[in-house]
């Protein structure tokens, strides 16, 4: 039931009001002043304030400027007489929902009180769904306890509430964007967009239009002004997922954003003022770009004025118990289930193997454990096929010599011998290594290895 405010200063309005809007079946309190007024809203929190423009002491548009504006300001209608209708426009353009002029229309009196509380409605809809989204990306609620992970996030906590260029680096799906999203959901601008690009997946001939839009004419095909996500980002946060993958000519227009706060539109000739915060993420070690002049240097010392790393599962396994029981959890809600946890033998497994796809591949193995499970704990069946091992299988026993080793010329060596064996069939390859497809790819190329003809995974 919506809860109606009434503030007249004349009993007899206030009765006639309070009788019409009882009857249509809204919860209604009266005042007699602003003052009183203000100590209702304060113990009620109502939907609607119908309040009398004119009234000893304070009128209503002060009474409506008064009203506290957490969690928000309820829609609030001025009543007026005929001769000072433009002072009620005056207080629609302050914040005003609407104004009534007097004598009353009934019909209008309550079409004008429905539209209100339905705008009431979706501003609690839109403040309940930001809650869910701060709690969801709240960066206490990230899941990890190694020291690793520990200073990642007290480095979040500490520039979250600034605007400060932050650079993110780490291995596919460590959670990266997640890292970002944390961030902005944790920042002043919370209330505004927030946009993910993944620099990677758009082609090259389309990610100037992407990030910065095109006007009509500007190349062939642009039929329209396209607005683009720097422009629609305005206020809020961009990250710049795989930013190691910009092309050259794209680099420097994003320097030019972080040095001027403009954007210029593909054929347009107007600078347009953006206030946006760049995050940036990467799996690339972005110096040896430099070295190899496919990244710009001065572009990468604007985007790493702060930079958190984000550890490989691999190097955080102490990790993984946690995040196995809030992947249960969630996929208990999602997927209908009632799964208690897992059994020891299956977590031992998960903690000894070396997680190639890192957090995202952890969290596809749960998911696909809690469904496929049919008893209370998950067992080592049912995620032993997914990580790509078996019992006894794959383990290579060595002594480190004293001097200890170079780990990316061993794994440089482990992969050639691989594709060797497999014939340049990389798909065999991949399975020799219990690695997938993809993964051993993005290894090959990480470590500069002459690439071989792809082949079509099976």
């Amino acid at each position: 039931m919506a809860v109606v405010l009434v503030v007249d200063d004349e009993p007899l309005q206030r009765d006639i009001l309070k009788t019409i809007l009882d009857d249509e079946g809204y919860e209604t309190y009266t005042a007699s002043s602003s003052e009183e007024g203000l100590r209702i809203v304060k113990e009620f929190n109502p939907d609607v304030v119908l309040t009398d423009l004119k009234m000893e002491g304070m009128d209503g548009i002060e009474f409506i400027k008064s009203i506290p504006r957490e969690p928000f300001k309820p829609s609030a209608i001025i009543i007026t007489a005929y001769g000072t209708i433009s002072s009620a426009v005056e207080a629609v353009k302050m914040g005003a929902f609407d104004y009534l002029t007097k004598p009353l229309d009934k019909d209008m009196l309550l079409l004008t009180v429905k539209r209100a509380v339905e705008r009431t409605a979706l501003l609690r809809e839109n403040l309940q769904l930001q809650k869910a989204l701060y709690d969801r990306f709240r960066i206490e609620g990230i899941v990890g306890n190694s020291e690793k992970m520990k200073d990642a996030i007290e480095i979040m906590k500490k520039v979250s509430a600034s605007s400060v260029t932050v650079l993110i680096v780490g291995e596919s799906g460590t959670g990266k964007e997640l890292a970002a999203r944390a961030m902005h959901y944790n920042s002043p601008r919370r209330t505004k967009p927030f946009t993910a690009v993944n620099c990677a997946a758009i082609p090259e001939n389309l990610i100037e239009s992407e990030l910065f839009g095109h006007e009509i004419g500007a190349f062939t095909g642009a039929t329209s002004r396209s607005i683009g996500l720097f422009e629609a980002t305005n206020g809020g946060t961009i990250l710049l997922d795989e930013v190691g993958d910009l092309p050259p000519v794209t680099q420097s227009k994003i320097l030019r954003v972080l040095q001027d706060k403009e954007i210029r539109r593909i054929g347009g000739n107007e600078s347009i003022k953006v206030d946006i915060r760049i995050i940036s993420a990467t799996n690339k070690d972005l110096e040896k770009e430099i070295v190899k002049k496919t990244f710009r240097e001065d572009l990468y010392y604007r985007l790493k004025v702060i930079t958190i790393e984000l550890p490989p599962l691999r190097e955080r396994s102490e990790d993984i118990p946690e995040l196995v029981n809030f992947f249960i959890k969630k996929y208990n809600r999602e997927l209908g289930k009632r799964i208690k946890g897992i059994e020891e033998n299956a977590m031992k497994a998960l903690m000894e193997y070396h997680w190639p796809g890192n957090i995202r591949q952890l969290e596809s193995v749960v998911e696909r454990a809690v469904l496929v499970s049919d008893t209370p704990f998950i067992n080592l069946k049912d995620i032993k096929s997914e990580l790509r091992f078996s019992q006894g299988r794959g383990i290579i026993d060595f002594d480190l010599p004293d001097e200890g080793i170079n780990f990316e010329e061993l794994e440089k060596e482990l992969l050639r011998k691989a594709m060797l064996k497999a014939n340049n069939v990389a798909t065999k390859a991949a399975r020799f290594l219990g690695m997938s497809y993809k993964t051993f790819w993005y290894r090959w190329g990480k470590l500069n290895l002459n690439s071989p003809k792809k082949d079509t995974p099976s």
